[in-house]
């Protein structure tokens, strides 16, 4: 009987594989739009999110609390993304209730409470139904504690926030939380291995500190730990294993805004240690995350808007407990994972946006080496998205309600599981890297 950590450590690393692609938020909450009395496209990048503004980020730091003054204003908001997929080739395994190929479905419908609760505590929390999964979930949490203060003849904004996943408090979109594509169809292939702290989304509970000093420097520092299994079954959260102890998140950003355009450039990382199972929690992997973001904004008049986003993500890894079981060859490797993004906006209603994206890992045919070519996940493509945003402006039908966005979105992979052939591990038949690639039509409303 093989060992349980021979199938845990393939599903934690699908899991984080999945958590930065196939369940890549979507997320435009108009009830803060409500709440400061301001129009989408003050706070996003084409009236629509989640691509923040300067204005959106300072919204954010500053703890969702910002307002117009205006008494009674309920922070609830909801949302639903519809979406038709096609692929090249039919699916490996078809989803239950689905077809192997071109499937329509309600892919969320989605509840928050987002806004100011006090003057200086606000709230983005989520809760989700899949119509793939068919089940609820709490997607989301973000509680945040924010307040001015000002250090040693420094102005800042400095907070605290209780969140369940550590990229999730970030103010940029290069990170894996917020980064495009914003969303994914849950009938795709995803873009390779991803590092654990893009795979921790709602499996542990974090408390992090943060500050946004003179506008400039943003610094973050949080603890995260593993939700016990009682927890994760009434969220339904994915179980990726238990940290043995905390895991360190950190953070560090500088940022100018220019008005006309802005930019940031970024440091990243997460040091963790991780049982990939639970029955035996005396053995542990080490995980070491470290990477480096840029992003830059033109918003000129918001009539063009030209974006550009980058990170590279490195992770080493100490897979002791996985080598002991038998689920890793080796205990030292390594993982790298990088994405270029540029899109273009015009009157905040037609967009177009280019993606690039690769992940890769050390060679290792105990984890790998089953469907994967040379024993390397390695997997590299493109993505190509046109949007339309014609509601959600200020003076357009139904503002600030009715905001809709519908989209066209192509994936395309040059290479897949080490190569552009694999093994698929369904049926063990050689299969294409484009056999993979995705085409999916999507409705995305919220309100």
């Amino acid at each position: 009987m093989p060992h349980p950590l021979r199938s845990v450590l393939p599903r934690l690393l699908a899991a984080a594989t999945l958590c930065a692609a196939a369940a890549t938020p979507a997320w435009a909450v108009p009830s803060y739009a409500r709440q400061t009395g301001s129009e989408c496209a003050a706070c996003h990048v084409g009236a629509f999110g989640p691509q923040l503004t300067p204005f959106g980020q300072q919204f954010k730091v500053g703890g969702y609390t910002d307002s117009d003054g205006s008494s009674g204003q309920v922070p609830l908001s909801a949302m639903l993304v519809a979406n038709a997929t096609h692929t090249r080739g039919p699916l490996p395994e078809t989803p239950e209730h689905f077809s192997a190929n071109d499937n329509v479905a309600i892919q969320e419908v989605s509840a928050f409470l987002a806004g100011r609760l006090s003057e200086h505590v606000g709230a983005f929390v989520q809760s989700t139904y899949s119509g793939v999964d068919r089940a609820w979930a709490l997607d989301q949490l973000d509680l945040r504690y924010a307040r001015g203060l000002t250090l040693g003849g420094h102005e800042a904004t400095v907070g605290l926030s209780l969140n369940g996943n550590p990229t999730l408090t970030d103010p940029f979109n290069t990170l894996g939380q917020w980064r495009f594509p914003y969303t994914a169809p849950d009938f795709g292939f995803g873009q390779g291995p991803t590092p654990l702290m893009e795979g921790l989304a709602g499996s542990v509970l974090g408390a992090n500190a943060y500050a946004l000093v003179d506008k400039h420097w943003y610094g973050e520092l949080g603890l995260y730990r593993s939700l016990s299994t009682k927890a994760l079954s009434a969220i339904n959260a994915e179980d990726v294993g238990r940290l043995a102890s905390p895991a360190v998140y950190w953070r560090l950003a500088y940022t100018e805004d220019r008005k006309r355009d802005n930019w940031h450039v970024g440091l990243a990382g997460l040091q963790a240690r991780l049982a990939p199972d639970r029955a035996a929690p005396g053995s542990t992997d080490r995980y070491s995350d470290i990477g480096l973001d840029a992003g830059y904004q033109f918003l000129g008049n918001r009539s063009s808007i030209y974006t550009l986003n980058a990170s590279w993500m490195h992770e080493r890894q100490n897979l002791l407990a996985s080598q002991a079981a038998g689920a890793a060859t080796q205990a030292r490797q390594s993982l790298n994972a990088w994405r270029l993004t540029g899109s273009y906006t015009w009157a905040q209603t037609w967009g177009g946006t280019l993606g690039l994206f690769s992940g890769g890992a050390s060679a290792d045919p105990a984890l790998w080496g089953g469907s994967a070519y040379n024993n390397r996940p390695d997997t590299r493509g493109y993505l190509l998205q046109a949007d339309w945003t014609p509601w959600g402006k200020d003076g357009a039908w139904g503002s600030p309600w009715a905001n809709v966005r519908l989209g066209l979105q192509y994936t395309g992979y040059t290479r897949f599981n080490g190569g552009s052939h694999y093994i698929d591990d369904v049926n063990g038949v050689d299969r294409r890297a484009r056999d993979n690639n995705t085409t999916m039509l999507f409705v995305w409303w919220s309100l």
